[in-house]
């Protein structure tokens, strides 16, 4: 090899090496000058409809974790303690309020203090119902009943008070309303907790509140002429959605869907059902379905379902407007046909 040739490969060697050098040093700027990457959070979510709009408020940020999954229901729900492991790890822990998820009850009282936990029954600005009462209800007597009742206790303040919060109704979902201002509750929940992904909370929110805005539009118009025909529940979780909407659910086959309804509340509710001529009675898919077969014996009514915890729904962010848009329809396709 000539002196030249030995010279210009050093010269190569040289000049790669070099430019490995500098794009080491680029690299090791670029990495430097790059914004912190937001920090991941643990978020868990009891029922499929909470859950839903978290999901839908998280985004591509990450992924709330599912407590009552399947179709199980949060009224009767039982932990496992892998659940207990999951939230007492959490850093925001969404839930309604202890009344529709009994099992939290304990379960906040000895989470951490690193623990967010966001009731959102609590939101400001939710419109609040209280629980109906009495197995068949009174189409005019319900406002007056409410009253009486609390006029009633109002000797006893601290019972009154207890009995006042205790008997909300916990089923706030089901006013699109409601979920918009808990859309809100949650961006502003999760950015408290996760700052740097404030801005993507915020962006998401503003898309989840257009989308259920316009599920409510089309349920408007699509339910507007079931007005006024009256039908059974299985359970008292629809009055938001009647309120919102303009229906009429004439009685529930139990008051509390844990309580097995007497022969004597099953006898009043077919009663009911010839008494105001209601179209249709509706089993829910967390519970027997046999009881709405025996309510309807001897009577014209149909059957039908409605799944106002979205028991049979994949979870996810497209729960929510599913969950709506399936009850409108399932409602339309057994009342429809009613005069």
């Amino acid at each position: 090899m000539t002196n030249l040739e030995s010279r210009a490969r050093r010269t190569v060697a040289a000049r790669a090496s070099s430019n490995s050098l500098r794009a080491a040093l680029l690299i090791t700027l670029a990495t430097a000058a790059a914004p912190a990457v937001a920090t991941d959070i643990s978020v868990v979510a009891t029922s499929k409809p909470i859950h839903s709009l978290v999901a839908g408020v998280m985004g591509s940020t990450g992924t709330p974790k599912l407590l009552v999954d399947g179709n199980a229901s949060p009224h009767t729900y039982a932990m496992k303690p892998s659940d207990a492991r999951a939230v007492n790890q959490a850093t925001v822990f969404f839930r309604v309020s202890e009344g529709l998820e009994p099992f939290t009850g304990k379960l906040v009282k000895s989470l951490p203090k690193s623990v967010q936990v966001v009731s959102l029954q609590e939101t400001p600005g939710l419109k609040l119902l209280d629980k109906r009462s009495g197995g068949a209800f009174e189409r005019h007597d319900h406002g007056k009943d409410a009253h009486a009742a609390k006029k009633g206790h109002g000797h006893h303040d601290h019972d009154d008070e207890h009995d006042r919060a205790s008997g909300t109704d916990p089923h706030i979902w089901l006013d699109p309303d409601n979920a918009r201002a808990m859309v809100d509750q949650i961006s502003k929940s999760l950015a408290a907790a996760n700052p740097e992904s404030a801005a993507s909370y915020a962006a998401n929110a503003k898309t989840m509140k257009t989308r259920i805005a316009t599920v409510a539009a089309d349920l408007e118009r699509d339910l507007a002429p079931l007005k006024g025909r009256p039908f059974i529940v299985f359970h008292d979780a629809l009055q938001y959605f009647e309120k919102r909407f303009g229906l009429e659910a004439a009685g529930t086959i139990t008051m509390s869907p844990e309580i097995q309804p007497s022969a004597k509340r099953i006898n009043a509710i077919r009663s009911k059902i010839g008494k105001l001529a209601a179209a249709c009675v509706f089993a829910e898919p967390q519970f027997k379905s046999k009881l709405v077969d025996t309510v309807v014996e001897g009577t014209t009514a149909k059957t039908g379902t409605l799944d106002p915890e979205g028991g049979l729904l994949s979870p996810g962010p497209e729960l929510y407007p599913k969950l709506m848009q399936d009850l409108a329809g399932n409602l339309k396709a057994c009342l429809g046909g009613a005069s």
